[in-house]
This record gives structure tokens, C-alpha cells and sequence, in this order.
């Protein structure tokens, strides 16, 4: 300490800190940040101490280090020999878990202790936080005294750089070595400044210079001292309570002490007035207010805390274990090729392999010497036959793929030494049978990268190679282009006699490469050189003790892992006689292997666990098997835990038949290490390693043994210690390859001689594997010499043995715990699978699902087993894995047998599969899936904020320089004729009078032809005999209620007029379906009924229809009441036509059907219709000479008001195109529109729809038979709801070759209170287009983001706003005025607002809050119309007509529909789009919910096999996009889901029929 600077902080320095310190008061810095940057400041003036290990943790760290440094150890361990090392790995594990951040909340520095009254914190009193903020006080005091230039006493009690030391404490703590836990005493000194030394408090005195910034601190008339943060190790420590006196801080000269607000002096000079204006500039800009917040992910979903009874390791470091000294005889070849040469030269009749056919009758022994003889053809022939004679097509080095089958092992050796000999890299593969074969694709990409043009093969192999019509093998998909050539001994040329290969010695060339699949489906080439796979035999010659001559049977497949180092490799190293049995033979004869040992005495045979399950399953009726000859039965997937069952039960059972217990040899290897570890048979005096450990424990990776009789246990074997002359260690999972503790679950890394060197071509990934170097605990490497990663899972026992738990391909990481797939497979068989499942047809994966990985099953069922007893099975493995492994299954599906893809030796190839399953084309025949259990991390509930009062939205709206969020449309004008009218029977009669001939209303048919028109004129007098009609034969009176049940047409538009004409009240009915009349008949009822109608006015064939007995049986028809049609009218008009006189009665009611299923009927006076007719007019310029396509349902709305109102107010012809005409022929709109050349048009999503699936085939046709659409201005979409963007940009698209320009397409807006709220027109600026964040939106909070940001939903503005219209955006809640670019309720003012609800029942309230709303504050004098639909405007760059900035509206969705799920608001729009974009058999969805469950409802566009497909995808889709779990999906056929003639989804109406059991669906999976 004694060469530590003193502290010296510029001026600037200071400053900045105390800027910092304001933002955090004013709360525009978190805690976290604000200690990030002062620590940055400071960094360049703190001394750092020599080796100290400096690591940050958080307060809350420190306290929790300081609780556990005081408590006792753990009681598990009571041996002094541990203790050390316990006591070094608890505190590790301290230092581990301190660097997780806890939460805290933000403070100001400056509220927790005055400056001018300071007390130096006291550590023997007071809470942690208490003395965490005095040290911070006394840090901000320090600061504010540190321009002092009074010269002090220059004796001193402590160290001013003590003081120095304390300035980075409230952010840092140093770990100085390996006593970390000292750094507690940086909050609980307070103003000791000692040492200590055998627990007793020492002073310690320092001379520094006097001119240090500390001075004022330092000298006897001030505080305390800094606490001393010298590294002393200090375990427990009783600190007495000291007083200290308190003193105000001293004058600056005989200037009084200005201060900022932050407390940093200022010159007397600087005027105080002038002082504070320049804090105010400084000052940061207020917080935002609470009920908006930051869109942080780690805020937003669940984060896990740790669980500090969680078991932890605690045991010392491991070591690496030494293998045993290879011993390699001097008569050993020097490498394979030598060997051949040997054992083909001196015996070349010994027998090298012997195979039997698939039948299992024709055997076929192939010797050394054919061997020899056979392979030195082969080498010749691929080096001197393919290509030319000047240039050969091989190269030696050059990579040659091997294609055989399994059942042809002979062919396969001497191809594979045939390439040994010619110096070539034999790549060993599986055979293409199909196109489709699974990891074919990936196989090819390997050869790709390999650079490989020829495959060897054999001719049998050959033959049945998948061919084209001129007989050349196929092109598979992702493979190169291969030049294949046959190894049989009559296709080949015999080489010259004086022709040899130079046999070397095994160098550091490659030899082979071997494929290896990865746990994502990718192959990777693990390149062997030639001294490594001579090494690598002698080891397997000395751990198995192979001596000449011996025989083996070979179970496993030999052109990979064990099965070719000991089958092919070993073999011929040791002149050994191996007796293959192809897995052909094992499928039929599962004793065959068995049989073979007895038969020729083998003394070694290599199987997998599952032969020996599949021996134990058919030995009954054997008994003249014998294995007293065998001395080593290798389990190759001895590694695998579960495989101890099966070594278990064989010896049980095969232990009369000469079977020896010592000779079951587990043996764990990996394409990367080779053999890692085999139980050899010179072991035997020693007892197998078992032991029974908890799987609890091994989730967190640790090592528990299990004492007690629990399902949780699991018992595991060793493979026996290292193999001979290698080094094995076991180094942490994840971070920096550090040593495990000796009770930790870590990988197997390998240092030998004979491991993989490399993946070919692939560098990085070759480091990280091949080239790994352990690091010790303090930081030193292990060896000098790298280490291969093995990818097995385990620990080093007692005695040196290891134990493997797994594979890291096989790791599921969930939820913070680490599960084995094979122990989740074995959990599963274990409840009863013969019955319903098959025992090998079964897979564990996991599918990433909300930022975590997500565990699914998926077997094979089996034919006979009925679904109720699938299902049972299923519920019974979900408790078990539960139970024992304590994690959820996400997803158990079963499929039909044989439909899972397969490996080349039967299994299910898992990659395969878990595309599948993403994908959605697994096919299952039951699923079941669980979310709810192991989906642990959704976001928290919202928790919504207290109301936001109006004197703060006003300051944070306002005075902070947000508009408020209002607009409005032009001004409205009567500059025309017709608006000197406030009637429109008026405007009828005047234009009938005025321009009679002129035609208003022309109508097509299907064909596009003229149906019929109507004039002026026309329109006049047919109204007049409606009238007439109604007063003679209806005898109905002033203000009665007549019904108008007409299909789309003019005689609709005849019968509103001559009920103006009558002076009754219109209400339009759409009539019922004659092909469904039970279901919409009620609805006709219901209106005609809520109206209070008197009369039915309608067609003579609709007037039957509503008599027939298919209506009797929907309705009573009996009620129905007067009913006329209007198919014969009276010749003579009406003598007197009605004229009302007063523009506010009512003209019409307007009665529709919402999506929320509720019936509403509007109120529509005489002045409110003229005025929306007005608004209209001059939006779109309508004018007499004008001409405008409609294709919309006339019956309500906007719709109606274009279809029948319109034309009259503003004289333009309207070409009127019926929408179910277009149910005949799609075309005939845009056919309409293009032939009668027209400019504008109208329609809805529903046509919009129907044109671009119907005919999105048909554009070129279309564009050949002349349609051309270029002259259109303007394309509305009528809607109610927010613009469908995707359907408008594809519509766009679409016609875009027969010259549509996508600015002509837009929408409008209505709603009940107001019909035209916003519609495009045909001048003004193009629709706008914005991206907002759709996790905000959920939160009542608008976030722009640019396009193709993560969760960002596209929003087009929804027209302009129509003259006359007054538009503000509210909070719904608090009814107070929001900012622009916040969300709320979309409040509109108009002369066109309705004038209110029409019910029988009367419901004032609502009618009051819907139609005559207030804003609480702001503006309260105005009238305001609720439209029930949240919004935001935005002011945008473009300008208006008027030369103003224009003002853009965004509809977001209805707030009767939206859904409050976790006490956040979700649009159905939103889950609906996210769920068709899931699968491309999803036509159409809705979603509504069901006692607070989420319903997915989909139409099915395909088979019904893969209808369960669309459980798990829309799961999927809904959790990741929208963090909510679906409760129930159902899948139905196309067309259940009810749309309205507008296009909307009625959802609960769906909602209704899902719960009455109407919707007779696919398939219904509710999700437990």
C-alpha cells in the first residue's frame, strides 16, 4: 500500500459525477447504469492492486456472500479431509451465483444522508441497505469536498487512498486471490480504518502528501476515515459501534457555499439566478410517465431464481487419470498395410471373415491372402483405370466414397483396404435407396465438401441403386456427381506382376473419415489419420488381449465407430477370424450372433444393448447355445445407463450357459475420441463400479448418491478406467473449458495418440473440439498437449473408473436442469410398452419453444391398440417422466408403425423426425399435448398502473411537447344544387323533375350484362307506388316500422324510397338463404321483431319462402306480420306524398349483427343522413356526370349508404354488381369495371378476397381477354375493422400486370356511432403505412419500429378523414385526451354522428356513454360519439389539400372483441394471422376464449391425416409470436367458420356453436 498514488479527480471529473447523480435522482438512469458509468469515470484514477482477480458483483451479492460466510458448514460433509476443499467450493459456488444481478429499485443518492449533517456508517447496527447507502453518502460527501485546497495536520489516522479504494466500491468489489469474501468489509467497516491481525483490531498510520484531495477528510477536525480494503483474510469480525462527531462542512475562503442542485460548488462570482438556469439546461428530461414502460425482454418474461437449496457440487477439483503404458510388441507391423502384406504373404489361407447371406444358409469366408490379392487389384485399377492414360482421374490424398450394403462386409474390406493401398481417403457412407431417404441430403453435402467423385461399390449394390431410363444411377438430391465403380474381381483388371504399392509407415496422413451425425441433423466428417487408426488398434490390442488367430463376432455395423476398429481395423492388425452377422440375419434370428459363438468358439464378440435385449426376448427354445468360450462381451452403448438393465437380465438368464459375469465389458467411445474406455477383463479380481445416484441431482449436474428406495434413482456402471496411454479429464459443460469438481457432471475430454485429428474442412469447429486445452482452477493450462471433446457425459469414480451418463446429442436443457433423452425413453418403456407402443420405435427431442428447449416424445403405436387405450398409456408416461425426471413433456405424439424415418440399421433417425415435427408433417394419430406444465417462463401478468390523473397527462402531453392527439376532415359546403335539400325524398322528387331522364342505378348480372337500370323518373314513380301500395293495402300510418327483405337490387332502392315516401320508417333485412334458411331465418325473425315492424315488404318468391314448412320449422310463422310483396304494384301513385317536417326525426333505422354477436339497430335521422350523404359526396367527388362501381352488401352501413343513398343525394350513376353474383362467375366485377372503363369503385374484404383466390390463376387469361384496370383511381375496401394490409398488398400484387397501381387500393372506416368515419377519396395523400411493436400494443402502448423488426405489425391508415368529421383519441379508462402516437379509444364528432341505439329495452346508460360522451378534462364541452375501437393518430410528413401536415389514423381493433389474457390486450386479427402463417393447410381461423382459455378454431385445407399436425404447429406459433398457451385447438372442415356478407369472422357465434357441440369438428385436442 505504501507506493499507492494519491487520488487526484479533475474539476471536469467531478462535475460529471455529480450530472450523474442528478439523472439518477430524476430517475432518467437506472441504479445499474449509473454505477456503470461513474465506475467508468473513475477507472483511470483508482490504483489497481497487484494479481488482484477483479470481478463486479452487486450489492445484494455482497450481503448474501456476508449471510453465508457467517453460517456453518454443510452437515453432508464431516470429514476433515474435505473440508478445505468444501469450504474453497461453497465459496466458488458464492462467486457464482453473485454474478446474476438481482433486482433493484432506484434511489437517489442525495435523499438517503444529508452532507452538512454527516455520520459515518456503523457496521454493528442498521440493516445492509442502510450501511450501503451511508458508504454511498460518504462517497457523494467525499466528492463534494474534494476542491478544498486547506493544508491539513500531516499526522493522519488512515490512508487517503483508502478513500481512493472506496470511490469504486458501491460498484466493484476485487476478489484479490483467493479470499473473495473480504470484500464485505467495503460496506460494513464504515470508518475503521485498521487491520486486523488474530482477530483484534490494529491501527495502521500512513504519511501522504498534504495537497490530496481527501485532506479535508483526512485531518483531526474531520469525519472518519474510509474503511481499510487491504486483503486480509478475516472471517468473522465484531465491529464496535464508534461515535462520531459531526461537523459542517468548511468555508471557501469568506465566500458563502453555492451549490448546484446536485450539491457541487460553484464560484461566488456566478450569479445564483444564472446558476440555476444552467442546471436547468443540464437537467434530463422527466421520467416518462407510469403507465408507459420499457419493452425490455428480460422485464417482459419470467426469469427462473435460483433455488439455493438446489443441489450444488461441492467437491474438490478433479484430476485427469492416466492410462495404463501402452506396451506395443518390436514384431508389430508398422502400419494396417503392412500387416495386410504380412498375414497375405506367410498365411494366406487363414481365414479374415466369414458372413452368411441374408437367408442365413450360403456362408462365405474370405482369407487373408484374397484379401491381399483382392485389395492390390483394386488399388491398381482405381489409380491406373479411371481417366486417361496421360492423366489419371485419382490422385493419391483424394477422398473415395465406399457405398455397400450391410450385408456385404467382404466387399466392403477390401475396398477399404484397396484405398489404404493406393494411398486414398476411404469415406465410408450408407446406400442411397431412394431419393427421400432420411440424411441422404446431408450424406451428400459431406461428399460435396470432401471433394469426392467416385464411389466404390459392390454390384449387387450396384444393381439396386436407383436408376434413370438410359440405366445411369439417379442424381440424388444434394450429392455430387459421382462416377460409380464396381470392386467385384471379374469388373476389375488383374495389375501387373511387377506392380506393388509403397507400403509406408503410418504417418500423419489422413487414412479414413468417418461420417458422424449431428443432434440438428448436419454431417460432419471426423478425419483418422494413419498413425492415429494404428495406435488406436494396438490400444484395442492390448485392452482386449487379442492374440493371432482368434475369433470374434462381429454384431455391429462395420463401416463405422466400434464395429469397424474392431471388426475391419483390429482384425487385421492381429490376424483375427471375424464372424459378421448382418443385421438382416438379426431381424430374422435374434439368437444368430449366439449361435455363432458357439459354433466356432469365439472368445470376443461386440454387440449393443439391444441384441441382447432381442436374445432375451426369443431363448426359450434354444438350448444348445454355449458361451463358456467368450472371454469379452463388448457392449458398444455400454455408456449409455440404461443399458445396465439389459447386461443384467442376460447374464440372469445365459448364466447356465457358460455366460461369466466378468465378461460383460462395457465400452464408451465417440466418432471424435475413438475408445475412450473399456472394462477390461484383467479387471476382474475388482468389483464392476456401480452405484445408485439421484436423477435429480444429475439434472443440475451433480453427483447424489441415492440411498433410498425412490423411482427418482438411477444406477449406473463403470466403463472401466482409461484406455492405455491416454490422459482423461472432465471439463465443464458450458463457458471455458475449466476442471470439474469431483461430484460434477462434466464432458469426457481425451489426450491420446489415437483420437480423431479434425472435421474435414471445417476449422473453427475442429479448435473447439480437437484442439481443447483444460484449465486448472487458477487459471493454468492442464497440459501442453490438446485434448479431444468425446461428447460423452459422466465423472470419475473411485478408483480411477469412469462413469458416463449420457451423451451431450442426447442433453435436453429445460428449464435450467439438464435431462438425458435416454433416460426419458427408458421412463416411458417402462409403462407397459409391448402393449401399446413398440419398444424400438420410440424418441426423445427437444424443440426450442419460447426461448427454451421443450421435450417431446413420439412413438410408434401399434395397430391393435385402440385410441382410448393410447391415451391412457399417453396420461400414465407424462406422470411417470413428471414424477421421476420432474419435467414436463410438452408434446407426446403417436404415429402409425413404420412411418417414423429410419437409420440404415432400423432406428429412427431423430433430426428426421424433429423436422417433421416442426414442420407439421409428423402425421400422428393421437397427440397430447401439455404446456402448461414446462412452458415456466411467459412474461408476468401485467400489472396495470393506478389511473394517470388529468394534471399529469397534461404535463406529460403538453408540457413536454406532445400534441394532442386530435384531427380533423375539411370543412362542409353547400355550394351544390342539392344541398339547399334536407330531405331526400326531396332531392328525389326535385331531380325527377329536374333531369328525368338520367340514370342512377344500372344493375349486372353474373355475365356482366345489363339486368336492369332506373332513372331519375323511374326511381319516382315506382317509390310513389310503394306508397301507394303501403297506404291502401297496409293501411300503415306516419312513423310505422316496415321491414325491406330484399336481395341485393333496385327493387331495394324503390322500397327504402316509397317508404320515405309514406313517411314509415325503413329498415333493411337480408333474406334468408333458401339453401339454409334454418339458420338465417331466425335472424330475419329477430329484426322484425327488435324493430317493432309492422309490415314486411318483400319479393313474391321471398314471401313464400317465409311461409314454407322449412320456415315453420325455424320460425313461427304464424307471428309474422303483415307481409306484401312488390312484384305487382298498384298503377295508380299515391295522392299525397309524405313530407316530413323536421330534420331530425328519423329516417331509417339501421339494424346489423357485430362480430360479438350482438344485434344493434342505429337511429338515423332525416339531417344525419344528409349530412353523411354530403361528406361523401365531396371526399370522393361524386358528381352527375360521374360513374362508380359497387360491389358491397347493401343491408347496413357504409354499404347501404353507397348502395341506395348516394346516387340520389349527389346524381352519380352507380353501376350496382350484386356480391353473390360473383359466387358465379369471380370475374364479373373487375370485368365491369374494366370494360365500362371506370374510375372508381367500391367493395368488401369479403369480394376483395374472393378475386384473389379464385383467380389468381386466371390473371393471364384475364389479361388476354382485354381486362385492363389501369384507369382506376380509387379502390375502397368498406370495413369495420382494421385495414386486412396482407389482403390489400396480394390483391395489389395480383393485378399489378393488367395496370392496377397499388396506391388506387385503400379502405375506409365506420362503426355503429358513425358510418363514414374515414375513406380515401380520390385526392390527398397516398395511404400511409407504419410498424409498431406488437408486445406493446398488448400493453396499450404504441412503439413505431422499422419494417421487418422482431414483433413488428404492419398498420395502413384507414382512409382520410370525411369533411365535417372531428376526430380525438381518449383513454378509455380515465376519458381524458391522450398524446399523438398513443393508443386510445377513437372519439369521433360529426353532424353525421347516429342519433343513438334503437332498442326495446331502453338502455339509457349505454346510449349516454356511446353517443353522448365528455372528455374529464381538456376540451368538456363538446359532444363526442364513442366508436368502441382503439386507435392512434399520427402526424405524418406529407401535406393535405389544404396545405396542412396531414393527420393519419391507425384502427388497431375493436375493444368488444379484444381479449384481456394475463392482463394483457390481444387482438384476434393478431393470433388468427399468426396462426394461418403456421401451416399451409390452415385455409382460415378464429380464436375466442372459453373460461379463461384461449380457442384456437382452424379449417382444415387437406387430409384429414393431417389434421393432429396442426395441434402442435399452432401451439408452437401462438407461444412464440404472442407468449400465451393455447387451451384448445379444433380443427374443422373448410367453410365452418361463419363469415358475415362484410367479411368478418363471427367468432361468437363460433364460440356458440363450439360450446352447443354444432361445429362437428376434425379433431379437438385440449392441451392439459
Amino acid at each position: 500500500m505504501a507506493d499507492r498514488d494519491t487520488l487526484q479527480l479533475p474539476r471536469e471529473v467531478r462535475a460529471r459525477l455529480a450530472e450523474l447523480e442528478l439523472e439518477l435522482s430524476e430517475g432518467d438512469i437506472t441504479q445499474k447504469g449509473y454505477e456503470k458509468k461513474r465506475s467508468k469515470l473513475l477507472r483511470p484514477y483508482l490504483p489497481h492492486p497487484p494479481g488482484s482477480d477483479r470481478c463486479p458483483v452487486t450489492p445484494s451479492s455482497s450481503r448474501y456472500q456476508r449471510r453465508r460466510s457467517s453460517g456453518s458448514r454443510d452437515e453432508r460433509y464431516c470429514s476433515d479431509v474435505y473440508s478445505e476443499a468444501v469450504q474453497a467450493a461453497l465459496q466458488r459456488q458464492k462467486e457464482k451465483k453473485m454474478a446474476v444481478p438481482m433486482p433493484s429499485k432506484r434511489r437517489s443518492l442525495l435523499t438517503q444522508t444529508s452532507v452538512d449533517a454527516y455520520t459515518p456508517p456503523d457496521s454493528s447496527s442498521g440493516s445492509d441497505c442502510e450501511g450501503s447507502a451511508r458508504v454511498e453518502a460518504w462517497m457523494s460527501h467525499a466528492l463534494h469536498s474534494s476542491s478544498s485546497t486547506t493544508s491539513s495536520s500531516s499526522s493522519h489516522s488512515t490512508g487517503s487512498a483508502n478513500a481512493a479504494r472506496l470511490a469504486d466500491s458501491s460498484t466493484h468489489t476485487y476478489n484479490i486471490g483467493p479470499i473473495s469474501h473480504l470484500s464485505l468489509r467495503r460496506r460494513g467497516l464504515g470508518g475503521l480504518g485498521g487491520s486486523v491481525e488474530n482477530g483484534n483490531m490494529a491501527r495502521r498510520s500512513y504519511d501522504y502528501p498534504s495537497d490530496r484531495p481527501w485532506s479535508s477528510l483526512d485531518s483531526e477536525d474531520s469525519h472518519s476515515a474510509p474503511p481499510d480494503v487491504t486483503p486480509l483474510h478475516t472471517p468473522h469480525i465484531q465491529w464496535p459501534q464508534v461515535a462520531h462527531p459531526t461537523k459542517a462542512p468548511p468555508k471557501y475562503g469568506n465566500a458563502e457555499l453555492m451549490e448546484t442542485g446536485d450539491g457541487v460548488p460553484v464560484s461566488s462570482r456566478v450569479s445564483a439566478k444564472i446558476q440555476q438556469l444552467v442546471d436547468t439546461l443540464k437537467r434530463p428530461k422527466r421520467r416518462p410517465l407510469r403507465e408507459f414502460f420499457l419493452d425490455d425482454f428480460e422485464e417482459m418474461l419470467e426469469v427462473q431464481q435460483p433455488d439455493p437449496s438446489l443441489p450444488r457440487p461441492e467437491g474438490p477439483e478433479s484430476m485427469p487419470i492416466q492410462g495404463q503404458e501402452l506396451c506395443v510388441g518390436s514384431h508389430c507391423p508398422t502400419s494396417l498395410e503392412a500387416a495386410l502384406q504380412r498375414w497375405g504373404s506367410i498365411a494366406p489361407k487363414a481365414p479374415c471373415l466369414t458372413t452368411s447371406h441374408s437367408d442365413g444358409k450360403h456362408i462365405y469366408t474370405l482369407t487373408y491372402g484374397k484379401l491381399w490379392s483382392r485389395s492390390l487389384k483394386v488399388a491398381y485399377n482405381i489409380l491406373h483405370k479411371l481417366g486417361t492414360k496421360q492423366e489419371s482421374m485419382i490422385q493419391p490424398g483424394d477422398r473415395v466414397a465406399l457405398v455397400f450394403p450391410n450385408n456385404d462386409p467382404a466387399s466392403f474390406m477390401v475396398a477399404f483396404y484397396g484405398c489404404l493401398l493406393a494411398e486414398l481417403v476411404p469415406v465410408p457412407i450408407e446406400v442411397p435407396l431412394s431419393k427421400k431417404d432420411a440424411g441422404s441430403q446431408q450424406i451428400g453435402f459431406l461428399l460435396g465438401s470432401c471433394g469426392v467423385a467416385v464411389a466404390l461399390t459392390s454390384d449387387a449394390c450396384h444393381k439396386g441403386l436407383p436408376k434413370s431410363t438410359n440405366g445411369e444411377v439417379l442424381q440424388f438430391k444434394g450429392w455430387p456427381k459421382l462416377l460409380w465403380v464396381v470392386t467385384d474381381s471379374r469388373h476389375l483388371s488383374k495389375p501387373p506382376r511387377d506392380w506393388y504399392p509403397l507400403i509406408k509407415d503410418a504417418n500423419s496422413d489422413t487414412a479414413y473419415i468417418e461420417y458422424k451425425t449431428c443432434k440438428d441433423g448436419s454431417v460432419l466428417g471426423v478425419t483418422v489419420t494413419r498413425i492415429a487408426m494404428l495406435t488406436h488398434s494396438q490400444v484395442l490390442t492390448h485392452t482386449c488381449g487379442y492374440t493371432e488367430a482368434e475369433t470374434i463376432v462381429n454384431v455391429l455395423d462395420f463401416k463405422r465407430d466400434v464395429g469397424l476398429w474392431h471388426g475391419i481395423l483390429t482384425s487385421v492388425l492381429n490376424m483375427l477370424h471375424v464372424i459378421s452377422v448382418p443385421y438382416a440375419i438379426m431381424k430374422v434370428n435374434p439368437l444368430s450372433w449366439m449361435q455363432k459363438v458357439s459354433q466356432y468358439k469365439a472368445k470376443v464378440v461386440c454387440v449393443k444393448s439391444r441384441d441382447l435385449h432381442w436374445a432375451l426376448m426369443s431363448h426359450r427354445d434354444q438350448k444348445d447355445i454355449n458361451l463358456s468360450s467368450l472371454r469379452m462381451l463388448l457392449v458398444a452403448d455400454g455408456a449409455n445407463p440404461w443399458s445396465i438393465s439389459s447386461c443384467d437380465a442376460f447374464l440372469n438368464v445365459f448364466q447356465n450357459m457358460g455366460l461369466r459375469s466378468e465378461v460383460i465389458c462395457p465400452c464408451a467411445s465417440s466418432p471424435e475420441a475413438l475408445t475412450v474406455a473399456i472394462r477390461r477383463r484383467h479387471e476382474e479380481d475388482c468389483d464392476p463400479g456401480r452405484g445408485v445416484v439421484s436423477m435429480t441431482a444429475l439434472s443440475h449436474g451433480v453427483v447424489r448418491l441415492d440411498t433410498g428406495e425412490k423411482l427418482s434413482a438411477l444406477t449406473i456402471q463403470d466403463v472401466g478406467s482409461a484406455i492405455p496411454g491416454a490422459l482423461v479429464c472432465v471439463v465443464k459443460l458450458e463457458g471455458a473449458p475449466r476442471l470439474c469438481q469431483t461430484d460434477e457432471i462434466g464432458e469426457i475430454c481425451v489426450c491420446s495418440a489415437a483420437t480423431g485429428s479434425a472435421y474435414y474442412g471445417l476449422t473453427g469447429m475442429t479448435k473447439n473440439t480437437f484442439e481443447v486445452c483444460p484449465v486448472l482452477s487458477y487459471g493454468s493450462v492442464l497440459s501442453e498437449y490438446a485434448f479431444v471433446r468425446s461428447g460423452l457425459l459422466g465423472f470419475v469414480g473411485p478408483g480411477e473408473l469412469l462413469f458416463i451418463t449420457g451423451k451431450t446429442d442426447g442433453l435436453i436443457q429445460t428449464c435450467g436442469r439438464r435431462h438425458n433423452a435416454d433416460d426419458i425413453v427408458a421412463t416411458a418403456l417402462a409403462v407397459e410398452p409391448m402393449k401399446f407402443v413398440y419398444r424400438g420405435r420410440i424418441v426423445v427431442f427437444s424443440v426450442p419453444v419460447l426461448h427454451d428447449d421443450r421435450v417431446v416424445v413420439v412413438a410408434e403405436q401399434r395397430p391393435d391398440a385402440t385410441e382410448d387405450e393410447s391415451f391412457q398409456w399417453m396420461s400414465r408416461v407424462l406422470q411417470a417422466i413428471d414424477g421421476i425426471h420432474q419435467v414436463g413433456v410438452y408434446c407426446l405424439a403417436l404415429v402409425p408403425c413404420n412411418t417414423l424415418p429410419k437409420t440404415p440399421l432400423g432406428g429412427i433417425h431423430l433430426s428426421e423426425t424433429t423436422q417433421l415435427f416442426l414442420e407439421g408433417a409428423l402425421h400422428p394419430c393421437n397427440v397430447l399435448m401439455c404446456p402448461h406444465t414446462c412452458v415456466t417462463n411467459l412474461p408476468k401478468p401485467r400489472q396495470k398502473q393506478p389511473e394517470v390523473g388529468p394534471a399529469s397527462v397534461m404535463v406529460g402531453n403538453l408540457v413536454a411537447g406532445k400534441r394532442i392527439a386530435q384531427a380533423c376532415g375539411r370543412d362542409l359546403s353547400q355550394t351544390e344544387d342539392c344541398d339547399q335539400f334536407l330531405f331526400l325524398s326531396e332531392i328525389l322528387q326535385w331531380r325527377a323533375q329536374t333531369t328525368p331522364d338520367h340514370i342512377l342505378y344500372t344493375l349486372l348480372n353474373s355475365r356482366g350484362a345489363l339486368a336492369s337500370s332506373l332513372t331519375c323518373l323511374q326511381l319516382h314513380k315506382r317509390a310513389e307506388k310503394i306508397a301507394a301500395l303501403l297506404f291502401d293495402r297496409g293501411q300503415l300510418r306516419d312513423g310505422d316500422h316496415v321491414a325491406l327483405v330484399y336481395p341485393p337490387g333496385i327493387d331495394l332502392i324503390a322500397a327504402f324510397y316509397g317508404c320515405l315516401y309514406a313517411g314509415c320508417i325503413p329498415i333493411t333485412v337480408r333474406p334468408p338463404h333458401p339453401q339454409n334458411i334454418s339458420t338465417t331465418l331466425p335472424t330475419v325473425k329477430m329484426i322484425v321483431e327488435v324493430s317493432r315492424s309492422v309490415c314486411i315488404i318483400t319479393t313474391q318468391a321471398i314471401c313464400k319462402l317465409l311461409k314454407t314448412k322449412e320456415a315453420s320449422a325455424a320460425v313461427d310463422v304464424r307471428s309474422w306480420p303483415l307481409i306484401l310483396d312488390t312484384d305487382e304494384l298498384p298503377k295508380r301513385r299515391s295522392p299525397l306524398l309524405y313530407k316530413p317536417c323536421d330534420p331530425d326525426s328519423l329516417a331509417y333505422l339501421d339494424f346489423s349483427v357485430s362480430t360479438t354477436g350482438m344485434l344493434a339497430g342505429i337511429k338515423m335521422s332525416h339531417a344525419v343522413t344528409s349530412s353523411l350523404c354530403r361528406s361523401v359526396k365531396l371526399q370522393c367527388e361524386l358528381y352527375p356526370s360521374r360513374e362508380v362501381a359497387i360491389c358491397l352488401d347493401p343491408y347496413c352501413g357504409l354499404g347501404f349508404v353507397l348502395w341506395c343513398l348516394c346516387s340520389v343525394y349527389a346524381g352519380q350513376q352507380s353501376v350496382l354488381i350484386p356480391p353473390p353474383e360473383l359466387e358465379v362467375n369471380p370475374a364479373v366485377w373487375l370485368q365491369s369495371v374494366s370494360q365500362l372503363k371506370l374510375r372508381d369503385t367500391f367493395c368488401s374484404y369479403s369480394v376483395m378476397e374472393l378475386c384473389t383466390r379464385a383467380l389468381a390463376s386466371q390473371t393471364h387469361t384475364l389479361k388476354a381477354r382485354g381486362l385492363d384496370l389501369s384507369r382506376v383511381r380509387t379502390c375502397v375496401v368498406i370495413a369495420e375493422e382494421r385495414p386486412r394490409i396482407s389482403l390489400t398488398q396480394s390483391f395489389s400484387r395480383l393485378w399489378k400486370d393488367v395496370g392496377l397501381q397499388p396506391r388506387a387500393v385503400s379502405t375506409a372506416f365506420g362503426c355503429r356511432v358513425n358510418m363514414a368515419i374515414c375513406l380515401q377519396g380520390t385526392s390527398g395523400p397516398d395511404p400511409t403505412t407504419v410498424y409498431v411493436d406488437m408486445r406493446a400494443l398488448r400493453h396499450d402502448r404504441v412503439s413505431l419500429v422499422e419494417r421487418g423488426s422482431p414483433h413488428s405489425l404492419p398498420l395502413m391508415e384507414s382512409g382520410k378523414i370525411l369533411p365535417g368529421v372531428r376526430i380525438i383519441i381518449a383513454n378509455p379508462a380515465t376519458k381524458g385526451p391522450v398524446g399523438d402516437s398513443h393508443l386510445g379509444e377513437i372519439w369521433v364528432h360529426s353532424s353525421h354522428n347516429a342519433s343513438g341505439y334503437f332498442s326495446v329495452y331502453g338502455e339509457e346508460a349505454l346510449q349516454s356513454d356511446h353517443f353522448s360522451a365528455r372528455l374529464s378534462f381538456g376540451d368538456t364541452q363538446t359532444v363526442w360519439a364513442r366508436t368502441g375501437y382503439l386507435g392512434f393518430l399520427r402526424r405524418t410528413e406529407l401535406t393535405d389539400a389544404r396545405g396542412e401536415r396531414h393527420d393519419a389514423l391507425y384502427v388497431v381493433g375493436a375493444l368488444d372483441e379484444a381479449m384481456e389474457l394475463r392482463g394483457m390486450r390481444y387482438h384476434p386479427i393478431d393470433i388468427e394471422t399468426s396462426v394461418i402463417r403456421a401451416h399451409k393447410t390452415i385455409a382460415e381461423c378464429a380464436v375466442f376464449t372459453w373460461t379463461n382459455l384461449l380457442v384456437v378454431v382452424v379449417e382444415l385445407d387437406g387430409s384429414e391425416q393431417e389434421a393432429l399436425d396442426l395441434v402442435p404447429v399452432v401451439t408452437n406459433a401462438v407461444l412464440e409470436e404472442h407468449y400465451l398457451i393455447v387451451g384448445v385447438v379444433v380443427v374443422v372442415d373448410l367453410g365452418v367458420i361463419p363469415i358475415n356478407s362484410r367479411g368478418e369472422k363471427q367468432r361468437m357465434h363460433l364460440r356458440d356453436g363450439f360450446l352447443a357441440d354444432q361445429l362437428d369438428p376434425i379433431y379437438v385436442a385440449y392441451n392439459m
